[in-house]
């Protein structure tokens, strides 16, 4: 089969989005996702509601990301859905869908993991956008990840730091419920922190050895914080809110890259990639760009739109799999814990 002419359907189910994408050999076609605003109501994803919201919204994105990507369900090749890891209801939905596809076609399945698509999205062709050369450290950073990892081809990987306890988004979203900021907050903190000064208050980084990370001491230091500061002052939050924003990412932003600066120091590798939702906030991309200069990196960040939770980096996956003739059975099951 000529390597110029493979499409393949990616499928991401595997928290609060239901996302479908088309990728025609390394270009993406199509890239539909439904949100599930129902758990914004609840601070956080619900799962039972979750997984219910995927089986309503799995047909409806799957057709409209054929008939955007211009094509049918028999041209093509392989069906890539996302194993794991992530919520096991939300995962069976989409696990299911791609099998009973993948199947009535007769065609190819390719398991695909989350965390290792975060970090192929970079490999996405885009314009515009540069791929890193292998090796090169990736860092994924997401609402239940914080991951650092060695890449040295395409599934050759070695996570060498990661979180202990919360993941980098979470310790945004609970900083943002304690401030009685919407859901998610980590948009918020970052549009109020471009408003004030990030030197204003200061917040203890955690000692955590190595390249691992810890992110929960520093949200219960912020919770102090914030009680004995509103027993003085009950509008102290409102009177400081740009600045209080600006403090807590500046923390959280240094802790990143204190880190990152250990992994190339320990690794000799200068080419960092970062993906996740959480790459989306403007204090870490500029705060990478400062690394440019400051450490001699070279910095790689997809389009917006492949850091969140999407099918087109699920898409990517396939397709490199696909070409590695790397398959699975309809055995596959779901993974909630998957590793890299």
């Amino acid at each position: 089969m000529s390597e110029q002419n493979i499409y393949i359907l990616g499928i991401e189910s595997s928290c609060d989005d239901t996302a479908a994408a088309v990728i025609h050999n390394g270009k993406i076609l199509s890239n539909v996702i439904a949100n599930q605003k129902i758990h914004e109501a609840y601070g956080g994803v619900v799962p039972e509601l979750a997984s219910r919201a995927h089986q309503q919204n799995i047909v409806p994105v799957v057709s409209q990301a054929l008939t955007k990507a211009n094509i049918t369900k028999n041209q093509l090749h392989a069906i890539a859905f996302t194993r794991g890891p992530g919520l096991m209801g939300s995962l069976l939905v989409g696990t299911s869908f791609a099998k009973s596809l993948a199947y009535g076609l007769n065609i190819p399945l390719v398991d695909v993991n989350h965390m290792q698509a975060h970090i192929l999205a970079h490999f996405i062709d885009e314009e515009g956008f540069n791929k890193p050369p292998f090796p090169f450290i990736g860092m994924t950073i997401s609402g239940g990840h914080t991951q650092i990892v060695k890449v040295s081809s395409f599934f050759d990987m070695e996570v060498i730091g990661e979180t202990i306890d919360d993941a980098v988004g979470e310790a945004f979203d609970k900083s943002g419920k304690i401030l009685g900021l919407g859901y998610p907050a980590g948009p918020i903190i970052d549009k109020l922190a471009k408003l004030g000064n990030p030197k204003k208050f200061q917040f203890t980084k955690p000692k955590v050895d190595g390249l691992n990370f810890s992110f929960s001491g520093l949200k219960t230091a912020i919770l102090y914080f914030i009680q004995t500061e509103t027993k003085a002052n009950p509008n102290f939050i409102e009177e400081n809110l740009n600045d209080i924003c600006a403090s807590i990412q500046y923390t959280i932003i240094e802790i990143l890259i204190d880190k990152l600066k250990l992994a190339t120091k320990k690794t000799g590798i200068k080419h960092i990639a970062i993906g996740g939702g959480v790459s989306a906030n403007s204090g870490i991309r500029q705060a990478l760009k400062d690394g440019e200069h400051k450490f001699g990196w070279t910095t790689y960040v997809p389009k917006f739109e492949f850091t969140t939770d999407n099918a087109a980096m699920i898409a990517i996956v396939g397709y490199l799999k696909f070409l590695d003739n790397t398959f699975a059975n309809q055995s596959v099951t779901a993974s909630a814990r998957l590793k890299i």
